[in-house]
């Protein structure tokens, strides 16, 4: 089982188990200490549950768990189990007690205690209010009795905390019209931060306010008690109260469906540059031609003094593929003899570029970034350097940035912000919850771009650095995998994401894309070399990735359009429909370590079928030219409807 859990998700690692429960109408799932998808029916009520250990650059140090105990009933539940968090100069350890009752009730409870001291940014709950609550009913009772009423924002609030849901006592919001759902704090004061600002699909309401400052010392012997509590305010006439709850067991079809009426432009997308720095091989080349590339990303950090050799490179490799570049501005300290330099080798060499993204060395969190300053002391260095190149800026990091310092607009022509799934949960579950977010963010960069054109660049698994340290960064130990290396970039699961991200992105407006990097354990092909440690990053030399896939069915569609699609349960399957001309294509991707039967909607007519699974992903990715060549098994539809079955972690193309 263990190779196919490396194709899956990337590691031999099992998935951790989900435990199902229920408090009285209320579903959900335990894993790994946490609670996660509290259900009313179809309503889900919360997302996770959990507690955080945040050292002092905000990184999370991963739990260890022992001494498990469950006692679990058809309509109740307690469980209690001993937590050690350990890395580093943090040792904390706790332990956690969760009961649900049968009228709904759910409290969550931890007592830990500090056993060395260190810094930290955080320890304590965090609780995540799905993204289907935007523009939901609040109402907030503070720590002061005050109380308050309010709603989710729709739109990306940079506000933090969001208001009114700060200095919390309590937080209730309306499920449906009469039902609520409150949640109650006790051992610190909580308050809620818009997590869609990162690309997570989710409202975290956490603690310590950021208002008190960070890191802060915890002395060996500190003790930290908290606890949540969930319940259920049902305020209908009583002839409506207590509806019935229909449990359904085993795995239900997913429905994917397709609403033709409701079209977007796909946007077009681009690889950056292999950060190994080596020039790609005649083979790597013609593969990547294979994917219908509108451009290549390089970034320049003016102040290196290799830079101009880095350009150069670039400009090579897009020549080769016929591509345009779009080049990413670096500028800290001595900007005039840097963009001195950069002139005299553009116009030296000429390199194809068609887009200028113009930022700040170093982006400040916590007190804006020079954007303009920056502009300022570009433009007249980059104005008609290559004629019709666009000037770009917002963020070289997380759309939190661009909220927090939207870029001068009258010194630009478009707008662009980077994105990673990877910034506070990392767990496959987590990354495929961040995938619906990504239209949000375009949607809200759209209102802050004025209406000028949104980039994405680039889209990366991991963070390419961290923007929020406020100390040193430990570099990886030997053993150990870059910071921005995540093993799913080669597997079934990567490719997945990447095919629904393309959806999101679309759907939201989003005009151009820039994924991952052309080759390397970044990109979308292992090199001829190999992988440097692959023990921990398996892969073959010369290997295509399965997401290489997903991207060359989607370029044989630029300048196409999406269809809106939707799917019945988007965190097990869901995919994007294409179409250019008279061709209509699907690709779907199957989240889930079971077989997924899937009853598609809109394709009236025979369609051709081609999985990339288990049992064909070995020779796709070692000779991806022979797998493309087939186009695929013939399926007929039924009445509007085409049955299919997904192998675990499966991407299906269909043609209709």
């Amino acid at each position: 089982m263990s190779s196919k859990n490396l194709l899956y998700y990337g590691t031999a690692e099992p998935l951790p188990e989900r435990i199902p429960l229920r408090a009285g109408p209320l579903a959900l799932f335990f894993e790994q200490g946490d609670l996660r998808y509290i259900k009313l029916g179809d309503h889900e009520i919360l997302r996770r549950i959990y507690v955080a250990i945040r050292d002092r650059n905000w990184g999370t140090i991963l739990p260890s768990f022992s001494d498990i105990h469950m006692d679990i009933r058809p309509d109740s539940f307690q469980i209690t189990y001993m937590v050690e968090n350990r890395h580093g100069e943090i040792d904390f350890a706790w332990k956690g007690e969760i009961t649900g009752n049968p009228q709904g009730k759910i409290i969550f409870s931890m007592h830990g205690q500090a056993n060395a001291t260190f810094m930290r940014n955080r320890i304590g709950f965090c609780i995540l209010h799905p993204a289907a609550c935007a523009g939901a009913a609040a109402r907030v009772v503070h720590v002061d009795g005050q109380t308050e009423n309010g709603a989710f924002p729709e739109l990306i609030c940079a506000d933090q905390p969001v208001a009114p849901f700060a200095e919390l006592r309590s937080l209730a919001h309306q499920v449906s019209p009469g039902l609520w759902a409150e949640l109650s704090f006790s051992g610190d004061i909580f308050e809620m931060e818009d997590q869609r600002n990162w690309t997570d699909a989710s409202y975290k309401t956490f603690c310590t306010p950021l208002r008190l400052p960070y890191p802060v010392q915890i002395e060996a012997g500190t003790l930290v008690e908290q606890s949540i509590a969930l319940s259920l305010m049902d305020e209908r006439a009583s002839a409506a109260k207590n509806p019935a709850v229909a449990i359904q067991d085993g795995i239900q079809p997913v429905t994917f469906s397709l609403q033709p009426e409701k079209t977007f432009p796909l946007p077009r997308f681009g690889l950056g540059v292999a950060s190994h720095g080596q020039p790609s091989s005649a083979v790597e080349i013609r593969r990547l031609k294979a994917l219908h590339l509108d451009h290549l990303r390089v970034d320049l950090p003016l102040s290196e003094p290799d830079f101009v050799e880095k350009l150069t490179l670039a400009a090579a490799e897009a020549d080769a593929l016929g591509v345009s570049l779009e080049v990413a501005l670096l500028i800290g300290d001595g900007a005039k003899e840097g963009l001195t330099r950069l002139k005299k080798a553009v116009e030296a060499r000429l390199p194809p570029v068609k887009t200028w993204l113009v930022y700040p060395l170093k982006e400040i969190f916590t007190g804006g970034s020079p954007t303009r300053q920056v502009l300022e002391a570009a433009l007249p260095y980059l104005a008609g350097l290559i004629p019709g190149a666009l000037i770009g800026a917002g963020t070289n990091t997380d759309f939190i940035f661009m909220q927090r310092t939207p870029p001068p607009l009258d010194l630009i022509d478009l707008v662009a912000f980077a994105i990673n799934p990877q910034v506070h949960a990392f767990d496959n579950a987590s990354i495929i919850e961040t995938l619906e977010a990504q239209g949000t963010a375009v949607r809200t960069a759209y209102r802050l771009a004025g209406g000028k054109p949104v980039m994405v660049s680039p889209l990366t698994l991991k963070p390419r650095f961290n923007s929020y340290a406020t100390g040193p960064v430990a570099l990886p130990q030997p053993e150990e995998l870059p910071p921005q290396v995540d093993p799913r970039q080669a597997s079934l699961l990567g490719a997945g994401w990447t095919a629904v991200s393309l959806k999101y992105l679309a759907e939201g407006g989003a005009q151009s894309v820039t994924f991952y990097e052309t080759t390397g354990w970044r990109g979308v092909m292992e090199t001829a070399s190999g992988s440097p440690l692959p023990e921990l990053f398996h892969s073959r030399p010369s290997s295509v990735f399965p997401l290489y896939h997903v991207l060359a069915d989607y370029g044989e569609f630029a300048g196409g359009k999406a269809i809106h699609s939707r799917s019945s349960n988007s965190l097990v399957v869901d995919g994007i429909a294409l179409h250019k001309k008279d061709k209509t294509r699907l690709i779907l991707a199957n989240f889930s370590s079971e077989p997924q039967p899937v009853s598609i909607q809109g394709l009236d007519k025979p369609a051709l079928v081609r999985a990339l699974d288990e049992t064909n992903a070995g020779a796709a990715l070692l000779n991806p030219e022979q797998y493309r060549a087939f186009t695929g098994s013939l399926y007929s539809t039924t009445d509007d409807l085409l049955q299919l079955t997904l192998l675990p972690f499966a991407v299906m193309r269909i043609d209709g």
